[in-house]
C-alpha cells in the first residue's frame, strides 16, 4: 500500500474526532471560538513539531519564497471559514449528515487542481470520485416523514448550501496547501509538510485573535477557559493537519480528498455510539456507495 494512503487514512481519523470534539466545544461557544480553537491550540504544537524535527531529527527548515507565502495565506484564509461554516452546520443538522454535505469537496478540488495548478486526475478515480458523490447525494436526501422522500426540498436548504460552500472553500484550501508545500525547494515530504503547517496555523491563530478581540472578545477567554476539550482539538486538529499536508505533499489533491472520504465511516460510528444519532437506511446506502468509490480510488490511483 503506497504511503499516501495510509497517511490519509490516518489524517481522516483525526479530522473526524478534532470535528466531534469542536460539535461538543460548539455547545459552549460561538461557531467562531470553537473555530478559533482548532488554531489557537494547534499552533504551538505544530511549531513544536518543527522544532524537533530540527533538533532531533536533522532536517533543516526549507527557506520560504514569495509563491509559498501566496498560497499558505490562501490556504489559511480558506481554511478559516471553510471550518466556520461547517461548524454552523452543527447547529442545523446533525452531525454525520452535516459532515456529508462538505464533502462535495473531493470534487471540487480536483476542479480547483485543475485550475491553479494544472493536475488532472485519472478516467478511474474520477469514476471512484464520481460513485462516492452519488453516495454523499443520497445521504443529503432528508425526509419529510416515514417513507416520504424529499430530494428537491432538501438540495434549498439551507445547511445544504453551507455544506458545499464549505466543500468548496475547503478544496481552495486543500490545493493551496499542496500548491505552498510543493513551492518550498529543500526538504523531502516531512518538513515542507510540517513548515507549512507551522507557518499556517501561527498566521491563522493571529489573524482569528485580532478579529475576535474586536468582534467576541468574551469568546477568547471563553477558549482559553474550555482548554480541556480545546487543547483536545487543537492536538487532533494538528496532527490532521499535518498528515493532510504530508499526503497532499505525496500526492495530487483531488485523490487525497477523495480517500479522505472514508472519514464518514468513521463520522457515522461516532454519530452512532457517542451522539445517539441513528441513521436512515438512504444514508446507509449513500455509505456504502462512498465507500465503494472509495475503493475504486485506491484500486485506480
Amino acid at each position: 500500500m503506497e504511503l499516501w494512503i495510509v497517511i490519509t487514512i490516518v489524517a481522516a481519523f483525526m479530522q473526524n474526532a478534532r470535528s466531534a470534539l469542536q460539535k461538543h466545544l460548539k455547545a459552549s461557544l460561538s461557531t467562531t471560538g470553537a473555530t478559533f480553537a482548532r488554531f489557537v491550540f494547534a499552533a504551538p504544537l505544530a511549531c513544536l513539531c518543527v522544532g524537533l524535527l530540527v533538533v532531533a531529527g536533522g532536517y533543516e527548515i526549507p527557506p520560504p519564497n514569495g509563491r509559498f507565502a501566496v498560497f499558505a495565506v490562501l490556504g489559511g484564509v480558506s481554511q478559516i471559514v471553510a471550518t466556520a461554516l461547517l461548524v454552523s452546520i452543527f447547529s442545523s443538522r446533525n452531525f454525520a449528515v452535516g459532515t456529508t454535505f462538505a464533502k462535495t469537496e473531493t470534487v471540487q478540488a480536483a476542479l480547483f487542481g485543475l485550475l491553479i495548478l494544472g493536475e488532472t486526475v485519472s478516467s478511474g478515480a474520477a469514476v471512484g470520485i464520481a460513485i462516492s458523490l452519488a453516495g454523499v447525494m443520497l445521504i443529503s436526501f432528508r425526509s419529510g416523514g416515514p417513507g416520504t422522500p424529499r430530494p428537491l426540498k432538501n438540495w434549498f436548504d439551507r445547511s445544504a448550501w453551507l455544506g458545499i460552500a464549505s466543500g468548496a472553500v475547503f478544496g481552495i484550501s486543500a490545493v493551496s496547501y499542496r500548491a505552498a508545500a510543493l513551492a518550498l525547494d529543500d526538504g523531502d515530504f516531512i518538513i515542507r509538510a510540517a513548515t507549512t503547517l507551522g507557518a499556517v496555523t501561527v498566521f491563522q491563530t493571529i489573524l482569528m485573535a485580532g478579529y475576535m478581540r474586536y468582534r467576541e472578545p468574551g469568546q477568547i477567554t471563553a477558549v482559553l477557559a474550555s482548554w480541556r476539550v480545546s487543547g483536545l482539538v487543537g492536538l487532533t486538529g494538528m496532527l490532521a493537519s499535518l498528515c493532510w499536508f504530508m499526503a497532499m505533499t505525496l500526492k495530487n489533491a483531488a485523490y487525497v480528498r477523495g480517500l479522505g472520504q472514508i472519514e464518514l465511516l468513521f463520522t457515522f460510528a461516532v454519530s452512532y455510539v457517542i451522539f445517539r444519532e441513528r441513521g436512515t437506511v438512504q444514508e446507509i446506502l449513500g455509505i456504502g456507495l462512498v465507500t465503494l468509490g472509495v475503493l475504486a480510488l485506491i484500486f485506480w490511483s
